[in-house]
């Protein structure tokens, strides 16, 4: 009798599966979220600082709330945390639409209603982390990275071709109302999902222990550190995201459809190299190739820096994408794998931190940096220092360089 392949298997999962669905209405829905409000900030204020001061104010909330959020996914019913969270961007999106009508209020109030967005992404996250691992038996867990991986980078790559394809017929006001639609679908299947029973936090802890556990949980384990610290400094020197309204408009010459598309490009490569691993995974070597995917991503974006040609800077996107979903994959496994339930809340919370600090703090440096060297040498030189950052790591985290194979979650 033929074994049932771990895919099939995977989707013979009714958690899984409706899990699946609910990332990919809601990551879709915060794409074009993100490509209307770069496009409607950058039309109105038309100047590099003004696009890194969109990261800076969706990843504050992050290190404001950081005691809360690892908190709120370890003591609470962590499907009711994650509907509460997309309800706001939900909510948010409402809000975005109504300011898009005003041209009169100018930039200010966009800022702080992306405070109010990222606030909820902050407390969405560490749930939607700590939740992955009750949805499918331990030794499939590796493939569901993998599978879920697919599921993001679709909706990476549909939510900002749709929002850059919309912005002309609705204007942003209209992609800000779709995107809200979306994220109530979205919260609606959240109550249908089963999980498989995990342990809970001790509810004696205060906060600030909570905190603090998390923490020394991953400073004690030097993989985990090593990990989370490169994506952290890769990203935030290589990250061209938030210029791509500049090279859009002004290099390229392509417009809100072209700013669509190169938004979608890298998550086209990780959507590729997605379903690879999830037919294939990682055997052997696992660090090496990591580090390598890390400078690859350096020297794409350096490629992409200085493009002048559509179909090139596309390519060198697609790459940067396939190589940090790599990255990606490892990391979040080995996030998994060595953290026990009751503290994934906690260690989530702190590896949010970090992957904000590395894609809000990457958009706010490469906004000053570009405001003050110029959109290519910043792009430039953000490459270059991903590239040195991935040696550097990979001399100070040999535990990360050596890993051969990657461990299922507890």
């Amino acid at each position: 009798m033929t074994q049932e392949s771990p895919a099939l298997r995977l989707l013979r999962e009714p958690a899984f599966v409706r899990f699946q669905l609910v990332r990919l209405l809601s990551v879709i829905a915060i794409q074009m979220l993100s490509v209307a409000t770069a496009w409607e900030i950058y039309d109105r204020a038309g100047t590099a600082e003004s696009l890194g001061f969109v990261g800076l104010a969706t990843f504050l909330p992050q290190i404001v709330f950081v005691l809360f959020t690892g908190a709120a996914a370890d003591r609470y019913d962590r499907r009711l945390v994650l509907g509460l969270a997309h309800l706001v961007v939900g909510l948010s999106a409402l809000g975005f639409a109504f300011l898009a009508s005003r041209r009169d209020l100018g930039v200010a109030p966009f800022y702080a209603l992306l405070f109010v967005f990222g606030s909820a992404r902050a407390f969405a996250g560490p749930a939607s982390q700590a939740m992955a691992p009750s949805l499918v038996p331990s030794e499939l867990f590796t493939r569901a990275v993998a599978i879920s991986g697919t599921t993001f980078q679709i909706s990476v790559v549909a939510g900002p071709a749709l929002g850059g394809m919309l912005v002309a017929p609705l204007g942003t006001s209209g992609v800000f109302l779709v995107s809200a639609v979306l994220e109530v679908i979205a919260v609606s299947i959240l109550p249908f999902l089963v999980l498989r029973p995990g342990a809970r936090a001790r509810r004696d802890e205060s906060r600030v222990a909570q905190l603090l556990s998390g923490i020394r949980f991953v400073r004690e384990r030097p993989a985990l550190l090593g990990a989370i610290t490169l994506d952290l400094f890769a990203v935030i020197l290589g990250g061209a995201t938030a210029l791509m309204p500049i090279y859009a408009r002004d290099i390229l010459h392509v417009g809100e459809w072209g700013l669509g598309v190169l938004r979608a490009a890298p998550a086209a490569g990780a959507l590729v190299v997605a379903l690879y691993l999830g037919a294939r995974p990682l055997e052997a070597r696992v660090g090496v190739v990591m580090f390598a995917c890390v400078a690859l991503y350096g020297a794409c974006t350096i490629v992409f820096g200085v493009s002048e040609s559509l179909p090139l800077s596309l390519a060198a996107l697609v790459l940067m994408g396939g190589a940090d979903m790599v990255s990606v994959v490892v990391r979040h496994v080995i996030v998994q794998g060595q953290t026990p339930d009751e503290m994934r809340g906690r260690v989530a919370a702190v590896n949010m931190v970090f992957i904000g600090a590395s894609n809000e703090l990457g958009e706010l440096e490469s906004g000053l940096t570009a405001a003050w060297l110029g959109t290519v040498p910043a792009v430039v030189a953000g490459g270059l220092g991903t590239i040195l950052v991935t040696g550097l790591s990979a001399l100070l985290f040999p535990e990360l360089r050596r890993i051969d194979k990657l461990d299922t979650p507890r």
